[in-house]
Parts: structure tokens; C-alpha cells; sequence
């Protein structure tokens, strides 16, 4: 006979592990679920990132974060999860994806790329790193246009096309321009986004100034051809010579889960979850929402600091409706 776990975590990011330390602690049967390797997102982000935040707000469960500098890279903060995974023990089941969950009674059925589970209370901490913003462009689906960027070496003396202004998009077009690239970057707004890490934001703007790096404002990316790009411009359209795009465009959230389980989004465009911010639950009893997933689509409200706390708010509501 199939085990009911009290507790099944759908993704193994920092917050997914957050909830299962707390989890652990409670004494619950738990079980946290990754499609990828552990904390596949932070895994995902370009080789050399630097967090914005320092590494001393992200630490969880009383365990210090050491880093060279003060704020982590991308590097040090895998290894700083790997051994909160090892420290706590904690029950991780590494690249077995969810494909589908109902609620039958007051048991949940989760079945995965490898077997099926039954549990009483669900967290869905799955982030929103898996699914680009898509340009919707004839020519997007070209095998140069990438919506994830790892490091500069493949564009060394290529013409490359960034497209956005944010962090993301910022960090790709000085890398590859400093590595060789002839880069031009695509930008809606009159300049790259506000939000950019105080530390570069003069750096990109001061190439951008220069003419190192070629910015075209108030702009969209029209069509990419094989070895063009058509942009429209406000001062009509241009065509660029082009060996690779990167789609630095965003992401969002896989919203799924959350339509499989019957959880309310709003109807504005912010797509956000129904939950209780006391305790996490969704408007489907038993199904608690922890992380970015909580924002929807605005996905710059909640960040590893600022969630951490739903772990232990979701395992205390949790333990308190078992009495």
C-alpha cells in the first residue's frame, strides 16, 4: 500500500529546502520534490552572477553563509545549499519532475517522471526560472536565439543582440562585449532599468554612452532572420547584422500546479495566487504557497530573504490544525 506523507514539497530551490528544515523539525513525514538538481534555478544562472543581496540575509536555520565577498556568487551560494542539504539530512528527491496533482478527499495525488505519492498538506515553492517570456516573434524559435545565458565564451568575435535592460540582460551584453562580441542591445525603455545592481548600472550606461555597446531605445525586436535581426525603432525600422540573440526577456512562473489544484489567481495582470499571508495557505485548503511563486507574474516582490520566513509560518499552521 502507497505511505501518505504529511508533507510533499514541490521544488527544491533555498525555500523548498527552507520548509523542510522546518518540516523536519516538526517531526512531519516530509518529502521535497526537484525536477532538476538541487536548487536547479540558482544551478541555472549565469556562471559568474553575483547576488544582489549579502550573504548573511540569506542564510536560514542558523547556519552561517561564508562568502570571499559580501555578497555571494552564484558558486558559493550552491555550495552553501548543498551543505544545508547535508547538514539537515534533508529528504530530497533529485530530478523527479511533477506532472500532475489532484486533490482526492482530504489526500492530495502527486504523480512524477518516476512514481506516485499520496499526501495530507502540499507546499509549492517552484519558483518562476523555468518558463522564458517569449518575444512572440517570426524567427524566435531560430536555434541562435537563446533565453538562457551561461558565460561569454561561445560569442567571442560574434555579432550579438540582447534584448532587455534588466540585471540579466545587463550582465550578458559587458560580459560577451568584453570578451569580443560586437553588441547591441534592445531596450523598451529610454535606458536600462532602474532596478539594475547599483554597482553595474554605471558600467552599462557608460559603455551604452561610449557607443561600445549599441543601444536602441524605445525599441522591440520585429523579426530575426538567419543572419539579421529587423528592430522596430521610433525612428522606424532597422536591420542589423546578427549571429546570436539572447532573450534576456524575463520569466515567469509555471502556473500548472496551481490550475490543476484549483488555486485562484487574480484577474489583473499580475496573475498572483490566492493565499492567506498569515500562514501561507491557498484558497484550497491544504495547499500552501511558499517563495516567487507567491508574487505570479511580479516576480520582483519576493526574493530568498524576505520567503525564508514562510517555512516556518506553513509548518506552525500546519502543526496547529493537526490538534
Amino acid at each position: 500500500m502507497q505511505p501518505i506523507h504529511d508533507l510533499i514539497i514541490i521544488g527544491g530551490g533555498p525555500i523548498g529546502l527552507a520548509c523542510g528544515i522546518e518540516a523536519g523539525k516538526a517531526g512531519l513525514d516530509y518529502l521535497i520534490l526537484e525536477k532538476g538538481a538541487l536548487c536547479n534555478s540558482i544551478y541555472n544562472y549565469p556562471l559568474n552572477m553575483t547576488f544582489f543581496s549579502t550573504s548573511d540575509r540569506l542564510e536560514m536555520a542558523g547556519i552561517p553563509f561564508m562568502s570571499v565577498g559580501a555578497k555571494p556568487t552564484r558558486t558559493e551560494a550552491l555550495e552553501y545549499y548543498r551543505r544545508i542539504y547535508f547538514h539537515f539530512k534533508l529528504n530530497v528527491n533529485l530530478y523527479e519532475g511533477v506532472e500532475s496533482v489532484k486533490k482526492v478527499g482530504d489526500l492530495f495525488q502527486i504523480k512524477t517522471s518516476k512514481r506516485a505519492y499520496q499526501c495530507r498538506k502540499i507546499v509549492l515553492s517552484t519558483g518562476f526560472y523555468d518558463l522564458p517570456n517569449l518575444m512572440n516573434v517570426p524567427g524566435e524559435d531560430l536555434p541562435k536565439v537563446l533565453h538562457y545565458y551561461k558565460e561569454p565564451w561561445p560569442f567571442i568575435g560574434q555579432k550579438v543582440l540582447v534584448v532587455g535592460g534588466a540585471n540579466s540582460a545587463v550582465d550578458a551584453a559587458l560580459e560577451c562585449w568584453r570578451k569580443g562580441a560586437e553588441v547591441s542591445m534592445v531596450l523598451l525603455g529610454d535606458e536600462v532599468d532602474d532596478n539594475v545592481k547599483y554597482w553595474v548600472r554605471p558600467d552599462i550606461m557608460n559603455r551604452i554612452k561610449e557607443g561600445s555597446i549599441k543601444a536602441f531605445t524605445r525599441s522591440k525586436v520585429k523579426e530575426i532572420k538567419a543572419q539579421e535581426v529587423v528592430i522596430s525603432t521610433q525612428d522606424g525600422e532597422v536591420t542589423i547584422p546578427n549571429d546570436w540573440v539572447l532573450a534576456m526577456t524575463g520569466y515567469k512562473p509555471n502556473f500548472s500546479l496551481l490550475d490543476q489544484l484549483g488555486v485562484e489567481l487574480s484577474l489583473d495582470e499580475k496573475r498572483q495566487p490566492c493565499y492567506d499571508q498569515t500562514n501561507q495557505e491557498s484558497n484550497v485548503p491544504g495547499v500552501y504557497l511558499a517563495g516567487v511563486v507567491c508574487g505570479g507574474l511580479n516576480t520582483r516582490e519576493f526574493f530568498i530573504e524576505n520567503s525564508i520566513s514562510h517555512a516556518e509560518a506553513i509548518v506552525k499552521d500546519i502543526i496547529a490544525k493537526r490538534s
